[in-house]
């Protein structure tokens, strides 16, 4: 739950909350709740709320968890997001606000020395542009300060603020904050800082890491003595960038001896630093590559850390992502790595737990290259590990599949429910306006289950803050998904039965009727080609827990057309029975979806990709040159449409060709 503090900063910053709680915010900083399971809005919510209350001195995760999980989750989904172009505002201060004589943008950030060369690549284009030698151009490296950015014109100090705006916080100066190295004011952009030895071994016990006493010296509230007295000892100063320790060189000179370079211009001052800055000097070269909304692009920030430490761990927590799968996230004893409070690491997966004996006690070595989330490196003394055997969501019993521990339930189980309703529509197809975005806010406004949905009017759509015509078009699609015709095998793997898929469920349904398979037992499973006994159990109780979900939709009346019997189609072989076909452009003697389904009643295979087992390529009009090309490079043999249909029509001068052996590559026109 929030602090008064940390309320008051939100406040100032004007962030409300919106999609969020204060116990889902706590429960996603403590890495109880995943990021995989956040909506859109969920997900840039919480990084507004940890950036607001970091810059205010209140943060709630790390840089690292801030970049390298939630980022990066928001840039996976979407990397055109506007978010990730927003310079990241400082947190907000009482006081007058004022246009920033330069713009105080982010910083491009890289990781590893291959990015910084690809970086001086882009430098070089743009020294070329304008006829500059970049053999003789000069760059220069300084050290990142981890402090509170600021811009001092001589009379002012201004914040940060958004880049371009920024609030007046000159009150620092007048409470006897200092320039660094007995500087003169009116310097431009720097930080506030704090020496690092003098916070561990005198502030420690009254403020909570340094960023929390360098909010302390902003606010307008008045100073505390130990806050006074690290200003008057000139442990806390205002340090321009100007006055930045500094190497200038060109660029053979800084590649040829990086690391030397970066460790000592890291190891140059005695506050908190998480990387260097690197620049071109050249004006005329900065103004050419200009910048971004977030960042210069004539400056870049590398923050390369292989710090490792040996730690014991506490526990191993159960995590259910959206998509089912459960993760495990090792809880270790609380570590400084990097500056940074790192307290959980990443296993990747259970069967790693398992094998390397991950749990409770166990001593392992965690690293973090490139200042992403701490990983487990190694496994110094093992334990015997402990696997979950239910879904810590919804208390389901777990799967093993492969590598991978598994919630199979999909429909109740809190954690996957989201996920569950969208892939129903989409499993029904035709059905559109129900995607991620429309389900996401249909769950927002409390909807927890496809039957929820379809009892949903136009009315209650636009309580939602959907528009009157999108209203009736959701309503629209709702009724066309029953009355429309669909298989029953679609259906089926609409309910996300682990291990039915739609391959499973087809073969499943082409033996026994839809309404039987619910009361199938292991052994009517097994006799099915395709099904092991270990996946017929799974199915079973997979089954049984849909069972109530899928009596309720089919009562609603879809209009399902029934995948024909193997008994009901078993005739003579068909010229194409037994065989592997794809499909592939359009098609004149009816849809692609038609002519499937023919060829399967004919007893042939139907594939969606041109693969060594392929027989047979049917064309149509407008075919992709790829089909084509692994076509005749796999030796699979291409019929035209019509040739096809003269083939299935038991034409005997095609039926003769294709009688022979297939892969000639041949169109028998």
């Amino acid at each position: 739950m929030f602090t008064e503090d940390q309320k008051a900063i939100l406040k100032n910053s004007g962030i409300d909350l919106r999609s969020l709680t204060e116990e889902q915010v706590d429960a996603i900083a403590a890495r109880q709740i995943d990021e995989t399971e956040l909506t859109d809005n969920q997900l840039v919510e919480f990084l507004e709320i940890a950036n607001a209350l970091y810059r205010g001195g209140f943060q709630i995760i790390s840089d690292a968890e801030y970049d390298f999980t939630f980022i990066a989750e928001l840039r996976m989904r979407n990397p055109n997001h506007p978010f990730l172009d927003k310079v990241e505002p400082e947190a907000a201060f009482i006081g007058k606000t004022v246009e920033l004589p330069v713009r105080m943008l982010s910083t491009e950030k890289a990781y590893t020395k291959k990015t910084i060369e690809q970086w001086g690549i882009r430098i070089q284009k743009a020294a070329k542009k304008i006829n500059k030698d970049f053999e003789a151009l000069e760059f220069k490296v300084t050290p990142k300060l981890d402090g509170f950015a600021a811009y001092d014109d001589g009379e002012h100090l201004y914040t940060r603020g958004d880049g371009r705006r920024g609030t007046d916080i000159s009150r620092v100066f007048d409470r006897g904050l200092s320039v660094a190295n007995d500087g003169k004011r009116g310097l431009g952009p720097g930080e506030i800082v704090v020496n690092r030895r003098y916070f561990d071994e005198n502030l420690q016990p009254y403020f909570e890491n340094p960023r929390n006493f360098q909010t302390s010296v902003i606010k307008e509230k008045e100073l505390e003595e130990h806050a006074e007295k690290a200003i008057r000892d000139k442990a806390s100063v205002f340090f321009p960038f100007a006055l930045l320790p500094v190497w200038v060189g060109t660029w053979q000179e800084l590649i040829g001896d990086f690391d030397a370079i970066i460790l000592k211009i890291r190891s140059s001052v005695e506050y908190d630093v998480d990387g260097v800055i690197l620049e071109i000097t050249d004006d005329e070269v900065k103004k050419g590559m200009g910048a971004t909304r977030h960042h210069h692009s004539w400056q870049i920030a590398y923050k390369e850390n292989l710090e490792a430490a040996h730690v014991k761990v506490i526990a191993v927590l159960p995590q259910t992502s959206r998509s089912g799968r459960v993760n495990p996230v090792a809880k270790v004893e609380p570590t400084r790595l990097s500056g940074a409070l790192v307290q959980r690491a990443t296993a990747h997966h259970y069967k790693m737990v398992h094998d390397k004996g991950i749990g409770p006690g166990a001593i392992i070595e965690l690293t973090r290259s490139g200042e992403v989330i701490p990983k487990i490196g190694a496994v110094i003394t093992p334990v015997e590990a402990e696997i979950p055997k239910e879904c810590p969501s919804c208390g389901s019993e777990v799967v093993m599949d492969g590598d991978y521990l598994y919630c199979p339930n999909n429909i109740g189980c809190p954690a996957q429910i989201a996920n569950a309703m969208e892939h129903f529509f989409k499993m029904l197809r035709h059905v559109d306006l129900f995607g991620s975005a429309t389900i996401e806010r249909m769950y927002e406004n409390g909807i927890r289950s496809v039957p929820g949905i379809y009892k949903l009017g136009a009315k209650e759509f636009e309580n939602m803050g959907f528009g009157p015509k999108q209203s009736e078009n959701l309503v629209d699609q709702l009724n066309r998904s029953r009355a429309e015709k669909i298989e029953d095998w679609r259906f089926l793997t609409a309910f996300g039965v682990f291990r039915l898929g739609p391959g499973n469920c087809e073969k499943l349904l082409s033996h026994y009727h839809l309404n039987d398979v619910f009361n199938l037992n292991e052994e009517q499973i097994v006799s099915v080609e395709g099904f092991a006994k270990k996946t017929a159990t799974i199915v079973i109780k997979g089954l049984k827990r849909v069972k109530p979900l899928f009596d309720e939709l089919y009562a609603l009346g879809f209009n399902l057309e029934r995948t024909p019997l193997v008994e009901q189609t078993e005739k003579p072989l068909s010229p194409i029975s037994g065989k592997q076909i794809v499909f592939t452009g359009s098609m004149t003697h009816g849809s692609r979806d038609d002519m499937e389904k023919e060829a399967k009643a004919l007893g042939a295979k139907v594939g969606k990709s041109v693969t060594g087992k392929t027989n047979i390529l049917v064309t149509g009009e407008n075919v992709g040159a790829s089909k084509m090309s692994d076509a005749k490079a796999k030796g699979v043999q291409i019929l035209s449409e019509e040739d096809y249909l003269h083939l299935i029509a038991g034409d005997d001068e095609v039926a003769a060709v294709s009688g022979g052996p297939c892969g000639t590559g041949t169109a028998f026109r």
